[in-house]
């Protein structure tokens, strides 16, 4: 894969984010290369920060063994999480803020010590978990149509979007994350159900995946690092309005409402 494909391809995702509208698929310009998707998703991290944005810790996708099978994958991908893409419970997220928006209730782990090694063991992962929270991550696709495969995902930071950390914060202590049951409601409607072993069995299998795969590329987690595991159950269309609430068991509950659109907005 040439650099000028690597390039080619971040600039293709970087001017949907600046325009707000949705591009080709980068597959074109990097096939089904895992190894090129990373570096496109590197190079754009890198212009974030470069301009200012700040790295605040990392989210898990493709944590579902269906969406792994339906994506011709056999593991996870990731991305990263900037301070200005989290919004506090029970806040609105305006609507031009999303591209092509869904929502999945989540499992948030925020770490209070550093997982640096390659080989880090399940024990030293719960260790260095400070506290676990309820989180609603809605993610977005700068691909048209949400028309990807596993290179376009990685490449477009694991087609994120912005995500909301609820209550109450919880030690693991004595916590079974496999066995909890999620519900999301919109509009105070259950739109999707599942639990803690829809998410590679259990979210804290995910974060050690996420540990030992950052480490492995001299990216380690680190302190204060927020993890989001993925997705406890379907994703769920979001419109202008919405209203989103994830209840886990045993866990806590988080909210967030959508902004409407303005007359302008509707109008284009």
């Amino acid at each position: 894969m040439s650099a000028q494909q690597i390039i080619e391809a971040a600039d293709r995702l970087s001017d949907a984010t600046l325009t707000g509208a949705p591009c080709d698929p980068v597959r074109d310009l990097i096939g089904l290369d895992l190894k090129a998707a990373y570096e496109v998703q590197f190079l754009n991290t890198r212009r974030a920060v470069e301009a200012g944005r700040r790295l605040v810790g990392r989210k898990i996708g493709l944590t579902s063994r269906a969406v792994q099978q339906q994506l011709g994958v056999d593991q996870p991908d990731f991305g990263v999480l900037f301070a200005d893409m989290e919004y506090g419970d029970g806040e609105e997220v305006p609507f031009a803020r999303l591209l092509q928006p869904k929502a999945e209730a989540e499992v948030a782990f925020v770490l209070k010590s550093d997982l640096a090694a390659p080989d880090v063991t399940p024990t030293e992962v719960c260790r260095a978990i400070d506290y676990v929270a309820p989180a609603i991550e809605i993610v977005g696709s700068r691909v048209k149509n949400w028309d990807i495969r596993i290179s376009d995902t990685i490449a477009d930071n694991a087609s994120s979007g912005v995500y909301v950390v609820g209550g109450p914060i919880r030690r693991l202590d004595d916590m079974d994350l496999a066995g909890v049951g999620m519900v999301l409601e919109r509009n105070a409607v259950a739109a999707s159900f599942g639990g803690g072993a829809a998410c590679l069995g259990n979210p804290l299998t995910a974060v050690l995946w996420l540990a030992r795969t950052c480490a492995r590329l001299g990216t380690p987690l680190t302190a204060g690092d927020v993890v989001l595991s993925g997705a406890l159950g379907p994703m769920v269309p979001v419109a202008p309005g919405d209203v989103l609430e994830a209840r886990i068991a045993g866990l806590g509950s988080v909210k967030v409402s959508i902004g409407t659109l303005s007359t302008s907005e509707k109008q284009a």
